[in-house]
């Protein structure tokens, strides 16, 4: 096996980390002392910088304007984006953007995707649903438009018939809660299931009619938004049916907030390293003292335990390669490291730095509610404990 990532890889690093060089996480007000969200927008220069050295287009194949990368790719400059927290949708605009050309219209897609990857479209998703417990497709309905008796099209012996929905497109109906950055995205990716029980993806432009939105903010003081559908209209080629894209997208979008996680910690662990070596008690520093040693060291071993499993996610989704669990006992297995992982790094970093952790002039406040909201994101350890035990015992090994 070679572990190595390849050199076009290494070099979307070395790109993210020049571009991410002159970004400070302290760009934007505190969320401590910030009263609703930190910025109205994004961060426009970082955003325009990330397309002007073509890391919006990372996973886009050249026929698109982009560098035909994988989602690896894509996780790594996630990673390094979590080290300043960065202010942009990246992870959500790339991961629509791949979805639509893996398993959209075509069309569609040659249409909206050079305009992605140049930055002057930017895409989101609602994966959240209507309260964030529940799958997101169960939180939309799609039917097909004219369908009177509110059957989705379905025959009279329950059959679905079909994914094109008619001439006339689509309509949905229902609510997706804490959707990144939706007042200013000018695409919204709606998971919804038909009257079959089917899992679609509907791309919704956010000035369609019917489309409402409602301010939200995160933990971290980032806009969000409840996006409310009430009979939305959308075409046949922006609804789509393919088996797999909605588990697909939403495997990358859990993989990529599982690479923020890991780059985030490792900056608040380097950060408590370079405190603790400082700062001396009894003429020592602290960071010698074998209590403090040993909390650094374990944080270590949550790092490297969410790295490992991260890639393992990440390479799964990018190859479709297969194994004993379907890839998302993988993805399980990493949301259950990152989840905690996170947590502990940066608990651990406000107990090591004491009362200066808390001062809101010195970042690290900032990456603890960060960690926070990636945390809230994946969801609690156990469920993903459970997930990976109906896998387990649905797939039996050995």
């Amino acid at each position: 096996m070679d572990f190595t990532f390849t050199e076009e890889q290494q070099a979307a690093v070395e790109a993210a980390r020049a571009v991410f060089s002159d970004v400070a996480p302290d760009r934007a007000p505190s969320p401590s002392l910030t009263r609703g969200a930190v910025a109205e927008d994004i961060d426009r220069r970082l955003w325009h910088e990330l397309a002007r050295t073509d890391l919006l287009g990372l996973t886009l194949s050249p026929d698109h304007g982009g560098a035909g990368l994988d989602p690896i790719a894509l996780c790594l400059v996630l990673r390094e984006s979590a080290r300043v927290l960065a202010r942009v949708p990246l992870l959500e605009s790339c991961a629509v953007a791949t979805a639509l050309q893996r398993y959209g219209d075509r069309a569609l897609a040659a249409e909206l995707l050079p305009w992605a990857g140049r930055g002057e479209l930017i895409l989101t998703v609602g994966a959240n649903g209507r309260t964030g417990h529940d799958p997101a497709e169960l939180a939309v309905s799609a039917r097909p438009y004219g369908d009177e008796d509110g059957d989705g099209g379905d025959d009279d012996d329950g059959r679905d018939d079909g994914p094109d929905g008619g001439a006339s497109g689509w309509v949905l109906d229902g609510v997706q809660t804490a959707v990144p950055w939706a007042q200013v995205a000018d695409w919204i990716a709606v998971p919804a299931h038909t009257a079959g029980g089917r899992p679609v993806l509907a791309l919704v432009p956010r000035t369609r009619d019917g489309v409402t939105l409602a301010d939200q903010v995160s933990t971290n003081g980032e806009r969000l938004a409840e996006v409310r559908l009430e009979a939305v209209r959308v075409e046949s080629r922006e609804l789509i049916a393919a088996a797999g894209c909605w588990d697909w997208l939403r495997s990358l979008l859990t993989t990529g907030t599982c690479a923020l996680a890991l780059g985030l910690g490792e900056r608040v662990l380097a950060m408590t390293a370079d405190y603790t070596g400082k700062r001396e008690q009894f003429g020592f520093p602290v960071a010698t003292f074998q209590a403090v040693a040993v909390q650094a060291a374990d944080r270590y071993i949550d790092l490297r335990a969410m790295e490992a499993t991260l890639w393992q996610a990440a390479w799964r989704i990018s190859t479709g390669s297969g194994g004993p669990l379907p890839a998302a006992g993988d993805v399980a297995v990493a949301k259950i490291w990152a989840s905690d992982g996170v947590r502990r790094v940066v608990q651990t970093a406000q107990h090591l730095h004491g009362g200066f952790g808390a001062d809101t002039d010195y970042p690290l406040h900032r990456y603890h509610a960060w960690a926070k909201q990636i945390e809230l994101s994946l969801g609690p350890a156990a469920a993903h404990e459970e997930a990976l035990g109906d896998l387990l015992a649905a797939h039996p090994l050995g």
